[in-house]
């Protein structure tokens, strides 16, 4: 007995199919669905910091850019400045400079000069200081000059430069307050929609309660109809009996006549006027026929492009998705050869398993 009963517990416990767990599946579920959502809000928060990044490289690349133009544009202007109005050859030591030959330049001894050799007399050449003095001045008025057109060209950078950062600024500004401005719109969408949604309860609940009144009142009206009715009160010298509820009135067969002229007439008018309405009532369904197909003619052109930008976009997902999936199995494949190759070389034999569970106990 203890033996079957034995046997009987063991294939209850070791039967995966048969053995139950204390879980609580609903709240494992739930946990399940906020990991989820969870997750995608920090795959949508890393995307858009992704492209708050790349924003900003390349705002900083173009930055970059720009100021190498700048710096090279500068070169190219000083160089054209110094090969324009600083040359080598305009200087006072243009001879020893550019080995240029002259009055300066004779390295013969001047004892071994006759005066048919003399270049420079006594009394020639009265202007040389004046002239040294205006070519300084000229030399100082230029230099001046070339500092502040550097000046101006650095301010007008700095000026360019505070500009476009000041832009960079007001763009992550409107940036954020579009943001803001989205969240308040959908908190403002369901705050719209819980107020609708309670104010369609509120209508139903008060609708039902006037269906519940209005039965009441056919209920009472019925009753008070079955109690003041022939039957009840046996009057046979009705011949017309009105039923109330807005109906035609009752006409007990074996008193009837027969229908009078103002009955007649008054059928006829209402047939004339029942096929004057069924008349307006097409032509105007007809006008509204036209125009819901017109609508929805302007909605479907209207769902084909949105259709069509959700195709590119999803193609476009689509083709990042299996670039991203290479790489993860690529990634994964590399993982399981390292795990096949040089990790678990050692493989667990049957006996290694065997020895586990051997009893309920």
């Amino acid at each position: 007995m203890r033996r079957s009963a034995e046997t009987a517990r063991k294939a209850r416990i070791f039967n995966t199919r048969l053995r139950v767990m204390g879980l609580d599946l609903d709240a494992l579920n739930q946990q399940v669905q906020e990991k989820k959502h969870q997750q995608n809000l920090e795959k949508q928060r890393d995307k858009a910091f992704d492209k708050l990044r790349e924003y900003h490289d390349e705002a900083l690349l173009q930055q970059d850019i720009d100021e190498r133009e700048k710096k090279a544009a500068l070169h190219t202007d000083l160089t054209q400045y110094w090969a324009t109005h600083q040359r080598v050859e305009d200087s006072s030591d243009a001879d020893l400079k550019c080995g240029l030959k002259g009055a300066f330049g004779i390295t013969i001894p001047e004892a071994e000069l006759g005066p048919a050799s003399m270049t420079i007399f006594v009394g020639e050449d009265i202007g040389e200081e004046q002239r040294r003095r205006e070519q300084m001045k000229k030399t100082e008025r230029d230099l001046r000059a070339q500092k502040e057109d550097n000046e101006r060209r650095l301010l007008g950078d700095k000026h360019r430069e505070m500009l476009a950062n000041k832009e960079l600024v007001h763009q992550e500004r409107t940036g954020l307050q579009l943001c803001e401005l989205e969240e308040e719109c959908k908190k403002a969408a369901r705050i719209a929609l819980d107020n609708y949604n309670q104010a369609l309860a509120a209508e139903r609940t008060e609708t039902l309660k006037e269906q519940h009144r209005r039965e009441e009142r056919e209920n009472l009206a019925e009753m008070r109809h079955t109690l003041t009715s022939d039957l009840m009160t046996e009057r046979a010298e009705a011949a017309v009996r009105e039923v109330g509820g807005g109906r035609l009135p009752l006409v007990l067969v074996d008193r009837w006549k027969g229908m009078s002229p103002e009955q007649l007439s008054a059928i006829q008018r209402e047939r004339e006027e029942q096929r004057v309405e069924r008349q307006r009532q097409r032509e105007a369904e007809k006008i509204q026929d036209a125009a819901w197909e017109l609508h929805l003619l302007k909605l479907s052109r209207g769902a084909e492009e949105e259709d069509r930008r959700a195709e590119e976009l999803r193609a476009e997902k689509r083709i990042q998705t299996d670039s991203y999936n290479m790489q993860l199995a690529r990634e994964q494949q590399a993982y399981q050869e390292y795990l096949n190759k040089k990790l678990y070389t050692n493989k667990p034999t049957k006996d290694y398993f065997y020895q586990f569970n051997t009893t309920s106990r």
